[in-house]
């Protein structure tokens, strides 16, 4: 099931934008084919709703099948519509707004409605943001002191696309949920006006003339060319990636059940639009942990993190030279063998067959093989070639003897046996064959793997596009370093560390800067490292004080899960889910911070950068010291190795970062109780073995 023509509309809830094209207002693009025509700019919605009908009647004319995409959200969070009209169905729920809104090119009740609704439900919500200058009854200006509603702020497709915002917000920087009130009506009357020729994916059968779905615009993390305007390059571009899909294709992107919240085309089939492949995103409950008094063991929680995260970055084709430290996508397997034919090991003389003891005399043949020049023609049995280091061993030659072992005359040589058959001569294929995996997926490559692959004539590349993980400190106290400072403050010590590791490991990273302790900034923040990073890392306000936002904001978004962790130094871990990105928020004292990012954060990051989980080498040596500890936690120790055993740092404390400049790696004492005397045995990771 495929599309002969594809209209893409990129919506708008505000007024009548005049006749000069202009960005944040409604444009429309047709694509037949994969071509998109030039993109159209429509002042207002009521040209809008008109231009559409005209659109569609003509290509269902000429007899083309016809989708709609509209970047608008069909639906609210399931909970939504019951709540407010008994029934969850959604298309009902278009008309009940069609009812009730009130549009006209300069003014829309799209505000009022908002507090109309409201005031329907307990608390000050769902609906949230006032633009206009006059008060709204019940509708908050911002989000500030909002009440959550039990349906929450987003749907599964808003948590999973990264960016998106509530529909309940009605204004302010990536606001849609103006555009949805406003945008339902219309949706309703073109159900109305086209009849049995037109369904809506994905809660009705879509084998009708006219389809109408819900796109996202910020989907795709492709260049926008050709236009001045985004709105414009966007519809240009999404026409013409979803008109060029095949039915194959189409096959996939229509595999959605209907459910209340609907869900935004081609979501998780961005590779199938982008020609690069893309992983699923994560579940909403990837993090979620059975929580209560349960202190969870370290194995535990590597397990688990093991076992729900998966690989969230695209691919790539690179060239070979600049593939060391990427990550592999694919298997790379061996273009030809290694070596691709039989050749001499060193410089000598080649013949055939084994060399018994005592003296041996050959002809010596006129010519030479050498690398590159091989000898042509063949050598007969009792006599031998000069040949050359890598060059190719002629016909009737397998053994070769070192040029310091013969004596040449006139004609001949003569040197000492015994020489068993094939001395000095190597195999063709005997490193790799044509077709074997010379590195599987992956594998992080080094400056050997580059050597390996351009042995057997690899030239391109299949890896994961790089990570991008953006780094956020979060408190009031903090300074960037060198910048004057009272005593009450405090240098960014975390930022800067846990940046300079990231970078280490291949990733590329994101300086998100510092957060104060303000619920708003910190949220305006992780909106913005949405847009524009993989997964983040952030210190401070993990916990459950007062000032502890990030908590409190991971929480609000329905992937919260504050992990207790049974370790020292670190305990509280915090994840979730931000429009679908990865936070983990680590501790705020510089060496809880660091040792999490090592023991937790690595493997985790690495995974979702398509390396797979990547456990840190560890060595038994013997310890310099003398410890004993409780059962209960795992411990992590700054340690480092000397010639008399492993030793550790003074002070445990977690604030004492001198320790982590002073040692080499980390000592790993177990869960359980135990004392260790010098001499003993203890688990030493050096900090190699964590890549740095």
């Amino acid at each position: 099931m495929s599309f002969d023509s594809v209209v893409m509309v990129d919506w708008s809830g505000g007024n009548d934008r005049g006749a000069t094209p202009k960005k944040d207002a409604i444009w429309a693009c047709i694509a037949r084919g994969g071509i998109a025509e030039d993109p159209l700019y429509l002042r207002n919605r009521q040209v809008a709703e008109d231009w559409i009908k005209k659109a569609i009647t003509t290509e269902r004319a000429a007899g083309r099948r016809v989708l709609v995409g509209f970047d608008l959200c069909f639906a609210f969070p399931a909970g939504f519509a019951k709540a407010l009209i008994g029934s969850e169905d959604t298309l009902a729920l278009w008309d009940w707004f069609e009812a009730r809104v009130e549009d006209s090119p300069k003014a829309n009740n799209r505000f009022d409605l908002g507090g109309q609704i409201n005031r329907l439900f307990p608390g000050n919500g769902p609906f949230w943001y006032n633009g206009l200058q006059r008060d709204i009854a019940d509708l908050p200006r911002n989000q500030q002191g909002f009440t959550q509603q039990a349906f929450g702020q987003l749907r599964k497709a808003d948590a999973a696309a990264k960016g998106a915002q509530s529909p309940f917000k009605l204004g302010g920087a990536g606001a849609v949920g103006g555009q949805v009130i406003m945008g339902l009506p219309t949706l309703a009357r073109l159900r109305r006006h086209f009849g049995r020729d037109l369904s809506v994916w994905p809660f009705e059968a879509t084998g009708t003339g006219i389809v109408l779905a819900e796109t996202y615009f910020s989907m795709l993390d492709l260049p926008l060319d050709g236009h001045d305007i985004k709105d414009a390059a966007q519809v240009q571009l999404y026409a013409a990636r979803f008109s060029g899909l095949s039915g194959e294709d189409w096959a996939q992107v229509l595999d959605r059940p209907a459910g209340p919240e609907g869900w935004v085309m081609g979501l998780g089939h961005e590779g199938l639009l982008s020609g690069r492949l893309t992983p699923p995103p994560l579940r909403n409950d990837c993090f979620a942990m059975p929580q209560g008094a349960h202190w969870t063991p370290v194995d535990e929680a590597l397990d688990h993190l093991a076992t729900h995260l998966t690989a969230v970055v695209t691919t790539q084709d690179l060239p070979l030279e600049q593939g060391a430290g990427r990550i592999l996508a694919t298997d790379v397997t061996a273009r030809r063998s290694h070596p691709p034919a039989a050749n001499s090991a060193v410089d000598g003389y080649g013949f055939a067959g084994a060399a018994p003891d005592g003296p041996q005399v050959l002809k010596l043949l006129k010519g030479r093989s050498a690398a590159g020049a091989p000898f042509d023609g063949a050598v007969p049995q009792g006599s031998a070639i000069r040949i050359l280091t890598g060059a190719i061993l002629p016909t009737g030659v397998d053994t070769v003897v070192l040029q310091e072992d013969v004596r040449v005359g006139e004609g001949e040589i003569a040197f000492h046996g015994p020489l068993k058959r094939g001395a000095n001569a190597r195999s063709a294929g005997e490193d790799l064959m044509a077709g074997d995996i010379v590195l599987p997926a992956g594998r992080v490559l080094t400056p050997a793997d580059i050597g390996t692959m351009a042995a057997v004539g690899v030239g391109t590349l299949k890896v994961h596009a790089r990570l991008r993980v953006g780094v956020l400190s979060t408190g009031d106290e903090l300074l960037a370093p060198g910048a004057s400072a009272t005593d009450g403050q405090v240098y960014d010590a975390n930022g800067p560390m846990l940046r300079a590791t990231l970078a280490r490991w291949g990733f590329d990273v994101i300086d998100l800067g510092r957060a104060p302790d303000d619920r708003a900034a910190l949220t305006a923040l992780l909106d913005a490292a949405a847009t524009r990073c993989d997964a983040v890392l952030t210190s401070g306000g993990a916990s459950g004080g007062d000032e502890d936002h990030i908590s409190a904001l991971l929480k609000d978004s329905g992937s919260f899960a504050l992990w207790r962790i049974a370790v020292k130094p670190g305990r509280p871990l915090v994840m979730g889910l931000w429009h679908g990105m990865p936070v983990l928020g680590l501790p705020g004292n510089p060496v809880a911070a660091q040792v999490c990012t090592l023991i937790f954060a690595r493997p985790a990051l690495m995974q979702m950068a398509g390396a797979g989980w990547t456990d840190p080498v560890a060595f038994d040596l013997p310890a310099a010291f003398a410890k004993t500890k409780k059962a209960g936690r795992r411990e992590y120790l700054r340690a480092r190795a000397t010639a008399d055993g492993i030793e550790v740092f003074a002070s445990e404390g977690s604030g004492r970062i001198s320790g982590l400049s002073w040692a080499t790696g980390l000592v790993e004492l177990p869960d359980e109780a135990c004392s260790i005397a010098p001499g003993d045995p203890v688990r030493f990771l050096p900090f190699a073995s964590f890549g740095l």
